[in-house]
This record gives structure tokens, C-alpha cells and sequence, in this order.
């Protein structure tokens, strides 16, 4: 008998960790490409804005082995990939908008062959003046969209009668995905004006709608799949498709497959990143801290097109109290357009930059009053009524940051450890170090309330082993492993006897974006409807057989059971098979309760919302500004765990991405707008040596209130804001060494040169 405990819950190994861990795991780039596939390379733009005078692609297309040349005109539909707005051109027509835009693109018989033909392009572009800051932009009054407010209160009032004001100028750099994959797309023409495409891409609908749009084609013409994904976040959601449409009209030219696939250098220069931000606040607060009313601008670098900076901006706007409750408010949003790469989505989506903001108003405030900044962060709290409500008007219903944190603050120690730095700063005049814990409240749902759907698609075979398709793409997250226990508990099976097959157009349509902390949320609860449903079909089978009430059939252990039956399923289902029982069934889950404005950004935009904590301590040397993460203690709300080691994982990964968003990983353009940070060598990423010696992580006990699958809660973003714990440490170390009441200008990432500018007053010298 199948004794193994219920799938739900268990600590199981990722569902491809064998394949990756032996290299085995095939990616878009490791599938075998059809016979005579051919592959193209993109030419890229060396001016950040301009007239295109003249292309001249006589010699690109005189190289050796190329089979094809398409520029603008080449394109048979829509040229355009924008995801929300049509703004956004595949490749260049007539104007160049920043440094790296593709302006033509080249198929040949080898990958070698297409780059070296696509550097051989003689390209006039009458340079005109760019704007690449977001400072240039304020200044030009250039907006990719247009402005977006909300408010709550007469802040004017609050901030002429609060007893302490202040005022401050914040700076936020951006994010770059470095993906392990990058992006790739494999075309593949097929009979009857049809084209099957296999991406690596977030969005496989999206990718199937824009590539039929740029073909002028329809959506049933087009399919897409997605097996895996060497890592996304974000950078695959919109992003894919400018890529794969490249392909798909390359194939359709030629009729034959066609595959591109971007060099690190040529995909850092010509995919978006994170946002970085220019944030300006002015706040009026009380003695202890407690905010009366608060002033903020979030303005955002978008690029030269909108790409998902709507939402994106929406989000921030959203986390911008993070987990305080905010009476007299006023929040302003400013999109701007600059002559860069158009920014798009990055794990949280705007909530880290939203969350920075107000944790740095909060640091501000606490280092104005000289107090700890973990009691003014508590003395803000979201709290009972009336200080349950966010400045959009969604009542924050549940109580968990409040015990959370204290529960943190005792079990990592953070009173002593406090006492202990301050003992040890005041003895130690070259390395300080610094402390802080900071706490995180995000909202679980797309702001778009039209993606918060999902379907799946459950076979039973007749050996009575499961495959599942969902919506849903597997990037590392461990989106497959959940939906496999769930789908076998529900049949009481073995995780071995469920199958999850690629993620396809074909199988399930109108599918999501694997994005938003959403995924096991919505594919799970699909994939359990269908289970449901075969599950009721095959009790009602055996219940007829016994002449027993179908409420009286379970499923556990491999087993169908029911009173005086016991029978394997595998036995029960080949019994069904032959009655003529329907054992597949398709499942789809829309999310309950969320309702939201975007004309005024009021309502309630999530369906719950996920909470964390971390405790961070740093030492710096002041005479090199160099750092180092001496111990990190997190505690985090999973709900109830569907699997928690893959939940820790997250957790581990997610801070230790924002840690290298925050400290290390900094975006530098030249005066041309050209990406210098264009590769590993000159942009870095946390490597092993930024992991803690001390790293504790552990989920918080606590059962989401809301209806999700299983009770569990989303792991794939909230932890990122974790790591701003890092920044405020490093803050509080930089404090430590200017002195009582100082209030550092350190701005993110808190680079060695960052952290000696702030010890400074603002220069390295």
C-alpha cells in the first residue's frame, strides 16, 4: 500500500531539478532545430535618436550565406509589438528612439554568418538631440503617458499643522534582468498559411496575438510554446515578442524555420530593465514618528514607448504606503519618455519602488526624531479601524505585519543586536555597522482585472497516469512542481503519476502571463476545477456500481475507497474507460471580490495581500565605502505551503535579487545614450560571495484568509522587497559614521562610490 504522505504541503524536489542539475533540462536554444532552419541576427541602432538618412544593406545582403533581409517595410502586417499601446515598432521606421533599436534584420544559414552580415549595414541617421534622464524628461515635459494622481485628506493642512516637517530628493536606479537564457525565438512555418513558434516568453497568447498581427494574420494561425525558461523576471512578459515576431516574418519570407537568438551584449542593449525612479517627498509627523500627512512624486524613466509602464506605474503608486496606513495623502505619478530602451517588467513590477519611497520617508523621519526607526515604522502600522484602509481605498482586513514583525524582532534579537552596534560603533572609528528591519505588505492580483483568469486541461489516461497543461510558464519558480501536487492530491496519487507537458496556445487558449505573483493562485485552482470535475465523474461511476451515495467515494494513497471497496485507481479508472466515462476535462478559475477603477485608481485592486520581514546587519569600511551582509533573518507569510521548500528557495532568490538591485547591480549610460553596463564584465549581479554566513529564512503560521488554492499565498515577488532591510542597514551604518541626527543622501544602488559620496556630503573626495 501507498503509504507517502499527501502531496500538499510536502517539501519535494523542483519537478526538473535531475534535468537541470545534469544539464539534461532543455531550453528554446538546446531544442533541435528542423532541417534548413535558418538563423537571424538584428541590426541595431548606434544613435540614440535620429532621421534614418539611408540603409544601405547591399553588402548585408551579399554576405555569405544570407537568405534574407527585412526592414520596416518588409514587415506584412502591423508593425508593431507594443503590448497595451501601439507604440512601440518592431524595427525602426524612419526614426530612431534610442541606442540599440533593432533597424533591420538578417537570416542566413549559420548564427555567425547573420551577425557578422548585419554589421556590414552602411547606416546614415541625422542625430538629434536625446533626452536620457529622467531629469531631461521633466525638463521637456515628455511623457510616454500621461500623469496619474491620487489623494486622501487635505494634506496641504496636515503639513502646515503637523509639529515636524520634512522634505527630501530620492534617487532609484533600474534593474537588468540577466536572464541565464536570453531571449529566443524558433519559427516554424507550417501548411496552410500557419506558423508554430517556440519561445522563451512569459506570455505565450501574447506572443501567438502580436506575431499574427505583424504577419496580418489571425490568432488560429499562429501557436506558441513554451517548455521552460531559463529565468524571466519580468523580461519576458512583453518583451519576447519583438523577437519572435522578427522570426515569424523572416520564416513566412523565406518557408523556412527560423531561430534568433540575442548575444548577451546585443540583448542587454536592446531589452528594457527595471524603472528607475526620482522620487521628492515632503512629510509633516508627530514625536513619535507617526506621519500626518505626506507629499510624494514617483517619477519613472519609461523609455521612448510605454510598453507596461502603465501598470507598472500603477503599482508603485499602489505600494506606496507599503505596510503604513496613510491619512492625508497625495501621490503623483509622472511616466517619463526619454531616448532609452523602453523599461518594462521586473519582479514586483513597481511595488520595490513604490516600497522604497516610503521606507526612506520613514528613515528620514525616525533619524529627525533620533529614534529607532523600527518604532516609527510600528507607531504607522496598518491598525484597526479607521487605519485599515490604503489611499486607493481597499481595507486592509487582515492583521499579520504587526505580530509578524515582533515575532521577527524577538526570534533574530533585534533589540540586543541594536545595543551591541551602537557599543560597537562608538570603539570602532573605521568600520560601522548598521541594522534594520523593514517590513513588507504586496498586493496579490494583475491590476488588469481582465488577466485574473486561467484554464487547464486534465487528461486521465487509462492506466490511470495524468497529464495537465496550463496557461501558466515554467521559468525556475517551480510553477510545474505545485501543479503537479495539486493535481495529485486531488486523485490521491503519487507525484510521480503526474505529467505536465509543455506550455502550448494549442492546448489551452487565452492564456495569462505567468506574472504577478499569480500563477499557482489561478493554474492551480484551473487545474483543481478540472481535477473536480473527472474526480465526480468517476465517484458517480463507482457509486452506481455500489449503489452508494457518490459523496461516500474518496480518493487517498492510490486508492478509490468507499464503504466495503477498495480498489487501485489505475484499476478503477481502466473500469471507467470501458463504461464510456469522460476522464478528461478542461478547468477554469476566475479570481473573486477584486474591482478597480483605472480612470482614478480606486478600489480593490488585489485579492489579498502577501506580508514579510527581514532583519539585516551590515558593516562598511568608511575609507572605501565596500560592504558587507553580516547576517540576514527573514520571516515570511506563505500562507499555508503548497510545497516550502520551493517556497524558501524563492524567498532566498527573491532577496538576494533585490540585494543586488539595491547595492550592486548599477545601469550607467554615456552621454550618447549607449548602455555601457552591456555585459557581465561591466555590470554585476550578486555572486556567492554576497550570500550572508548568516542566513535564516522561515515561513510565518498563517493560513491565507482568502479562498486561494489550498490557503497558500504568493512567493514569486514579495520577497525581492525583503532586501531593502540591506539598504536601510547600509543607511543606518552611513548614520553611525556622520553622527546623531544625520540623515545620509545614499542613493540605490548603494555602491562603494554611493557610500562614499554619502559619507562625503554627496562627493568621493
Amino acid at each position: 500500500m501507498n503509504t507517502a504522505p499527501p502531496p500538499v504541503g510536502a517539501a519535494l524536489p523542483h519537478e526538473s531539478a535531475h534535468l537541470h542539475v545534469t544539464g539534461e533540462a532543455a531550453y528554446t536554444d538546446d531544442l533541435p532545430e528542423p532541417a534548413g532552419t535558418l538563423h537571424a541576427a538584428p541590426g541595431l541602432s548606434s544613435v540614440a535618436h535620429g532621421r534614418i538618412v539611408s540603409l544601405d544593406l547591399s553588402a548585408v545582403r551579399a554576405a555569405p550565406g544570407v537568405r534574407a533581409v527585412i526592414v520596416a517595410a518588409d514587415i506584412p502586417g502591423h508593425n508593431n509589438c507594443g503590448a497595451a499601446v501601439p507604440d512601440d515598432p518592431i524595427l525602426a521606421d524612419g526614426e530612431v528612439s534610442f541606442h540599440g533599436q533593432p533597424l533591420f534584420a538578417v537570416a542566413a544559414d549559420t548564427r555567425d554568418q547573420a551577425r557578422h552580415a548585419a554589421r556590414l549595414a552602411q547606416v546614415e541617421i541625422e542625430a538629434w538631440p536625446a533626452l536620457l534622464t529622467v531629469e531631461d524628461a521633466l525638463a521637456a515635459d515628455s511623457h510616454v503617458l500621461p500623469p496619474v494622481d491620487i489623494s486622501r485628506g487635505d494634506v496641504a493642512a496636515a503639513l502646515a499643522s503637523a509639529p515636524h516637517r520634512l522634505a527630501g530628493t530620492l534617487h532609484l536606479g533600474g534593474q537588468e534582468h540577466f536572464y541565464l537564457e536570453g531571449q529566443v525565438s524558433l519559427a516554424i512555418p507550417r501548411e496552410d498559411d500557419s506558423l508554430h513558434l517556440v519561445s522563451s516568453t512569459q506570455h505565450p497568447t501574447e506572443i501567438q496575438h502580436i506575431v499574427a498581427r505583424a504577419l496580418g494574420w489571425r490568432m488560429h494561425q499562429v501557436s506558441c510554446e513554451c517548455r521552460r525558461m531559463g529565468g524571466g523576471f519580468g523580461g519576458k512578459e512583453s518583451q519576447a515578442a519583438q523577437w519572435a515576431c522578427i522570426a515569424a516574418v523572416l520564416a513566412r519570407r523565406t518557408g523556412k524555420p527560423v531561430k534568433i537568438r540575442l548575444d548577451r551584449d546585443d540583448d542587454m542593449r536592446a531589452t528594457g530593465k527595471r524603472h528607475d525612479f526620482r522620487i521628492e517627498y515632503e512629510a509633516g509627523f508627530d514625536a513619535a514618528g507617526r506621519i500626518a500627512g505626506l507629499k510624494l512624486l514617483l517619477a519613472s524613466r519609461c523609455g521612448f514607448s510605454a510598453d507596461l509602464s502603465g501598470p507598472i506605474n500603477d503599482r508603485a503608486v499602489f505600494h506606496a504606503d507599503n505596510a503604513y496606513y496613510l491619512d492625508a495623502v497625495a501621490v503623483r505619478s509622472l511616466r517619463c519618455r526619454t531616448h532609452t530602451v523602453s523599461n518594462t517588467a521586473f519582479r514586483g513590477f513597481g511595488g520595490p519602488q513604490g516600497m522604497f519611497a516610503i521606507e526612506s520617508v520613514i528613515d528620514d523621519i525616525a533619524r529627525q526624531l533620533q529614534l529607532d526607526p523600527l518604532a516609527v515604522r510600528r507607531a504607522n502600522f496598518y491598525d484597526a479601524p479607521p487605519r485599515n484602509t490604503t489611499p486607493y481605498g481597499m481595507t486592509v482586513e487582515d492583521k499579520v505585519i504587526a505580530p509578524l514583525v515582533n515575532q521577527l524582532a524577538i526570534d533574530a534579537g533585534y533589540a540586543t543586536r541594536r545595543a551591541a552596534i551602537a557599543a560597537f560603533n562608538a570603539a570602532s572609528p573605521v568600520i560601522k555597522r548598521g541594522i534594520a528591519l523593514t517590513p513588507v505588505k504586496f498586493g496579490i492580483s494583475f491590476t488588469a482585472t481582465f488577466f485574473n483568469q486561467a484554464g487547464a486541461l486534465v487528461h486521465v489516461y487509462k492506466d490511470g497516469t495524468v497529464q495537465v497543461s496550463h496557461g501558466g510558464t515554467e521559468m525556475g519558480q517551480g510553477l510545474h512542481t505545485k501543479i503537479r501536487q495539486i493535481v495529485a492530491g486531488e486523485f490521491g496519487l503519487p507525484v510521480a503519476d503526474v505529467r505536465l507537458s509543455a506550455t502550448d496556445t494549442r492546448r489551452v487558449p487565452n492564456t495569462s502571463a505567468t506574472a504577478a505573483s499569480s500563477s499557482t493562485d489561478l493554474n492551480g485552482k484551473a487545474a483543481q476545477a478540472a481535477c473536480r470535475t473527472i474526480c465526480a465523474r468517476i465517484a458517480a461511476f463507482v457509486a452506481g456500481r455500489l449503489g452508494i451515495d457518490a459523496g461516500q467515494v474518496g480518493f487517498a494513497a492510490g486508492q478509490v475507497r468507499a464503504p466495503g471497496f477498495n480498489s487501485p485507481f489505475a484499476q478503477v479508472v481502466a473500469d471507467a474507460y470501458r463504461a464510456r466515462v469522460q476522464l478528461w476535462d478542461a478547468g477554469f478559475y476566475t479570481t473573486p471580490k477584486i474591482h478597480f477603477d483605472p480612470t482614478t485608481l480606486h478600489g480593490r485592486p488585489f485579492y489579498y495581500f502577501a506580508y514579510g520581514a527581514a532583519v539585516s546587519e551590515v558593516a562598511i569600511d568608511t575609507l572605501t565605502g565596500e560592504h558587507r551582509v553580516l547576517r540576514v533573518d527573514i520571516l515570511h507569510d506563505a500562507g499555508r505551503p503548497i510545497n516550502p521548500a520551493i517556497d524558501i528557495g524563492q524567498i532566498e532568490g527573491g532577496f538576494m535579487q533585490g540585494l543586488g538591485w539595491l547595492t550592486c547591480e548599477e545601469l550607467v549610460f554615456g552621454a550618447d545614450g549607449r548602455l555601457l553596463t552591456h555585459s557581465p564584465s561591466t555590470y554585476k549581479i550578486p555572486a556567492v560571495s554576497n550570500l550572508p554566513p548568516v542566513f535564516n529564512v522561515r515561513l510565518f503560521d498563517n493560513a491565507n484568509a482568502e479562498d486561494t488554492i489550498h490557503r497558500s499565498k504568493a512567493v514569486g515577488e514579495p520577497p525581492l522587497m525583503l532586501a531593502l532591510s540591506v539598504f536601510f542597514a547600509l543607511r543606518d551604518a552611513v548614520a553611525a559614521a556622520l553622527g546623531p541626527g544625520a540623515r545620509p543622501q545614499l542613493d540605490a544602488p548603494a555602491t562603494p562610490e554611493a557610500i562614499l559620496r554619502a559619507l562625503n556630503g554627496g562627493t568621493l573626495t
